[in-house]
């Protein structure tokens, strides 16, 4: 099989697929493209997708960085 063909099949799957198989699909593309050092194409975002973007990694679990007070008072000098 070709990559033209599996591309078509691929898209035409995607097509048919609940919202939340799509989203996961795309998460899982945009890691992989992050691990091979592959830049999205953002300027073909519109603004909805933007904030469906900022809403996912707003609410994402994975977020192992903690701040304290301290951070920040050490950033901001009056």
């Amino acid at each position: 099989m070709n990559t033209k063909t599996l591309r078509v099949q691929l898209q035409e799957q995607i097509s048919q697929m609940p919202d939340e198989l799509v989203e996961q699909i795309a998460n899982f593309a945009m890691f992989v493209m992050s691990r091979r050092k592959i830049k999205p194409l953002y300027e073909d975002w519109n603004d909805q997708l933007w904030q469906d973007f900022a809403l996912s990694q707003f609410f994402d679990d994975d977020d192992d960085v903690e701040y304290s007070l301290e951070d920040a008072e050490e950033i901001y000098h009056p």
